[in-house]
């Protein structure tokens, strides 16, 4: 999409958090990312809705705001999870499923003026989540953003700007979503999971296809899969180019016989959302338009019947 004169590439952020004080988490068990698991030894926990009089909102789509780093933790061996702290007596202001898009200063050029590096993300965390949202980052070894994240320390601040909507959510929408996911394309995958299984109302089937390199990229496995444990209406399929010996998985990229299997069938009750490196795109939708609207329908959701009203691409 483009705003502000800029250009932003396709890439999104997404989870939920509650319990123990961040710090005691991240020292205790082995960073942020933990939180993410467990509010008890044996339970996620999913937020319940929160019903109140209107707040402040702490983000705002038309103007950049700072937003302080509260901590930071590693996630697996090129992704890192960063929380970020505002007013716990405002609202954020995130609706699912949105981004928000952040950007840091360049050395000014010859003639003295400032460039900006600008790239979206979707945060993870809940969007009524007091007075934080995290951030789940790939850390790239060239990406002038994500080094520039891991770059960052405690009480160091990132402008903000959001939210910018993507698909607009909304409870029993349809009977059936299929997802299909690859690396930190899970993120707004996780946003609208989240959404859905803690709303004891939305009675909307999920099931998720997430295809990965190797089983240590899978992000947020053990949340993944408490969830699922936890709530018959999500299941769950991982598959991987790389697999381990143990490995139990899929083998592979998603293929037709894998959609078959583990998608709703196409029709007007379901919906499948695609997200994930252009390789993925192409290969199971067909990538955005240049203009970042939704483009053609092509891949093998074409192939298996999907039209362009079943299926949407973050």
């Amino acid at each position: 999409f483009e705003k502000d004169g800029y250009v932003f590439p396709e890439t999104i952020k997404i989870c939920k958090s509650r319990g123990a004080p961040f710090g005691a988490i991240a020292a205790i068990c082995g960073g942020l990312s933990y939180f993410y698991y467990f509010d008890s030894p044996l339970l996620v926990h999913l937020d319940k809705i929160n019903e109140g009089s209107q707040q402040r909102i702490a983000l705002n789509p038309d103007k950049w705001v700072d937003f302080k780093l509260q901590d930071k933790a590693k996630v697996s061996h090129n992704t890192q999870l960063f929380r970020f702290s505002f007013d716990p007596s405002a609202k954020l202001g995130l609706d699912v499923a949105s981004c928000l898009i952040t950007r840091y200063p360049l050395a000014p050029d010859a003639e003295g003026k400032t460039k900006y590096v600008i790239r979206p993300y979707t945060p993870i965390s809940d969007p009524d989540a007091k007075g934080h949202f995290d951030l789940l980052i790939k850390v790239y070894p060239g990406g002038k953003m994500s080094q520039h994240f891991a770059n960052l320390k405690p009480g160091d601040v990132v402008e903000v700007k959001g939210p910018i909507e993507k698909l607009r959510y909304t409870p029993n929408m349809k009977k059936h979503i299929g997802m299909i996911a690859g690396g930190s394309g899970i993120t707004p995958m996780l946003q609208i999971i989240d959404a859905i299984l803690k709303n004891s109302d939305d009675n909307t089937k999920i099931s998720l296809q997430y295809a990965n390199v190797s089983p240590d990229d899978i992000l947020l496995k053990k949340k993944l899969d408490l969830l699922e444990d936890s709530h018959p209406n999500l299941k769950m399929y991982y598959t991987v180019d790389k697999p381990s010996e143990n490995w139990r998985g899929g083998k592979g990229y998603i293929t037709k016989d894998m959609a078959v299997k583990g998608l709703p069938a196409p029709c007007k009750d379901s919906l499948i959302l695609v997200c994930g490196p252009p390789g993925l795109m192409n290969h199971i939708s067909g990538d955005k338009a240049k203009d970042r609207s939704q483009g053609e329908l092509t891949g093998i959701l074409k192939e298996l019947g999907y039209t362009e009203e079943m299926v949407y691409k973050f």
